[in-house]
This record gives C-alpha cells, sequence and structure tokens, in this order.
C-alpha cells in the first residue's frame, strides 16, 4: 500500500513535468525569479498557458511565487527537480549522438548560455 501511494506521487509530479511548456517554464525560471509577463516573452507561450501551467506547477509544489508591489515573482521551489531534468537530459545525450547534438544545439552544454529562449 504504502509503494502504491509512493508511486502515485512520483508519477504525479512525472506527469507534470511531461509537458513541453511546462518544461520550458522551468528551463526559463532555473536561474532566477520571474513574473508572468517575463516568461511570456522568454518564451513565446501565450499569457493564459502560462498562468495554467505555473498554477499547476505550484500545486504540485514544483514552483512558488512570492509577491514584490503588485507583481509576482515566480521561481524554481526546490532545485532537485532541475537537476532531475538534467539528469534526463544527460540521459538523452548519452542515448544517441544525433540526439546529443540537437540538444547542444538548442540549449548549449550544461545550459552555459543560459534558459531557451525563441
Amino acid at each position: 500500500m504504502e509503494k502504491k501511494f509512493f508511486y502515485n506521487l512520483h508519477s504525479d509530479i512525472c506527469k507534470s513535468l511531461s509537458n513541453p511548456g511546462r518544461q520550458a517554464v522551468l528551463d526559463t525560471i532555473r536561474y532566477r525569479s520571474l513574473t508572468v509577463s517575463q516568461i511570456v516573452k522568454k518564451t513565446g507561450l501565450p499569457q493564459s498557458n502560462i498562468s495554467q501551467h505555473l498554477a499547476l506547477l505550484k500545486t504540485k509544489g514544483i514552483v512558488c511565487g512570492s509577491r514584490k508591489g503588485c507583481r509576482i515573482f515566480y521561481s524554481i521551489a526546490n532545485h532537485k527537480i532541475i537537476e532531475a531534468y538534467d539528469l534526463i537530459t544527460e540521459s538523452i545525450r548519452d542515448e544517441s549522438n544525433l540526439k546529443a547534438e540537437i540538444i547542444d544545439r538548442v540549449i548549449g552544454k550544461k545550459h552555459k548560455e543560459g534558459p531557451i529562449e525563441k
């Protein structure tokens, strides 16, 4: 029974991360807190989608928001999520040289170039 509960929790987090739009949001705020409008500008995704993604990620404890004046800045709640994201990226790189070349062109090695921007 406890294992099933754990697997459900784990699956729930993985499902939250399985959407490309949510991955773009996480990648965009991996280094700094940003407002919804800043995330929209950097990802090119519609504001309504960003708001929905952030709401879901917030309910799962993946992101958090902090109010500064009338604006809310969103950031990663636990950077272990980003470490897991990066481990998956490394696994993809290991799996295929072609995929690695594509990933390196898009995001650069080890995110030294900063977050992906459209």
